[in-house]
């Protein structure tokens, strides 16, 4: 129950807002709404209520939402109203090309804004960590954390050399190290090899040889291999008034938008395998752990606004079904001045439902395979 309610949680609120921002924006620019459902009400299962113009709905599997306006063909794939010849004013398709765009990207921009909102809140109470830039270490990994979760866990070369809070690192392989940033230079280029480390702790001098660890890491598009010694750098704290926690939560969602995109381009092209594609029995498991642990409310309104940064994102981007999607048919349909061909829109939506379900299910059974 509790893993179910935690996933509701940082799903339904991504979700509605996602769908709200659709919603106004329709409304907005005159464009009927004809259906607002939070979850799919699959097979009629769910509760509604007819207001106005409007069905609002809560759909028994919560996996998403939608909004149904007049005059477009989306995931229900229904094209009966399309083949008038008369176009009604209330319709999206009677709408220009900014008006479209306008509605197709109001989802995804309140996705955006509720990432930032909840990392300025996140912020400005909590403040931010930042590293001392010393040689000093924080803290140190008993065993090497890594992306791959199929590796068996190995003690840290850190751990292995007896390393301990507030050591102070001297060289490595002879190099002189005066921040740490030297020390990450060093590491992270040579996995699999034997280094020489000199340190200290209050008056002593030690020196020692071990062997780097190697760990897999997600770095613009690419799966790299980089060493790791399983240190921590001391950190300070740091407050923040109400404009910087807002400067930073914008730097945080961009930056969880730009390594996302990097990832998908990875996965396209291969340098990412998809074993490490995760899905919706993945994100229950990650709810549910972080559900249980020390602050367990600020945890789960982070990994709300780490979603709803990735939610944003994917819908943008122009895959057939999405929102992305029906913005690039909106935007070629206004360079060439008119409509495609309904057949020709009901094929790209078929391709896009049947590729959405396809990864749908493939998640799914790689999260279990995990699990």
């Amino acid at each position: 129950m509790i893993y179910f309610l935690s996933f509701i949680f940082i799903i339904a609120i991504p979700v509605f807002l996602h769908e709200l921002g659709h919603f106004m924006a329709a409304r907005s620019v005159g464009i009927k709404v004809e259906k607002f459902y939070v979850g799919f009400n699959f097979f009629g299962l769910g509760l509604k209520k007819k207001y106005k113009e409007t069905e609002y709905g809560i759909g028994a599997f919560p996996l998403g939402g939608y909004v149904k306006v007049a005059g477009i063909l989306d995931e229900n794939l229904d094209s009966e109203n399309l083949t008038e010849s008369e176009i009604k004013d209330y319709e999206f398709r009677s709408k220009n090309v900014f008006q479209k765009l306008w509605f197709l990207s109001a989802g995804v921009l309140m996705n955006f804004l509720l990432s930032i909102i909840i990392f300025s809140g996140i912020f400005f109470v909590n403040g931010v960590s930042d590293i001392i830039n010393e040689p000093i270490i924080g803290d140190i990994h008993e065993n090497i954390p890594s992306l791959d979760q199929d590796e068996e866990k190995e003690f840290s070369p850190s751990y292995m050399l007896g390393l301990k809070p507030n050591d102070r690192i001297l060289e490595i392989n002879s190099n002189r190290i005066n921040s740490w940033t030297d020390i990450s230079n060093q590491i992270s280029l040579i996995p699999n090899q034997m280094i020489q480390i000199k340190w200290s702790r209050q008056s002593q001098i030690f020196t020692d040889s071990v062997k780097v660890s190697s760990g897999i890491f997600p770095e613009k598009g690419k799966i790299i291999e980089k060493g790791i010694l399983g240190i921590i750098a001391k950190t300070k704290h740091i407050n923040l008034n109400l404009f910087e926690s807002i400067s930073f939560s914008c730097q945080k969602t961009f930056e969880i938008v730009r390594d996302t995109f990097y990832s998908f381009i990875g996965l396209i092209t291969g340098t990412i395998s998809i074993k490490y594609m995760s899905g919706i029995v993945g994100i229950v498991d990650m709810a549910g752990q972080t559900a249980q642990q020390d602050q367990a409310m600020l945890k789960l309104l982070f990994l709300m606004a780490y979603i709803s940064a990735n939610l944003g994102l994917i819908n943008i981007l122009p895959i057939p079904g999405l929102d992305g999607g029906h913005a690039a048919i909106a935007i070629i349909e206004g360079v060439i001045r008119r409509d495609l061909p309904i057949n020709v829109k009901y094929a790209i939506q078929s391709i896009g439902f049947i590729l959405i379900l396809s990864l749908f299910i493939f998640t799914i059974y790689n999260d279990i395979i995990k699990l």
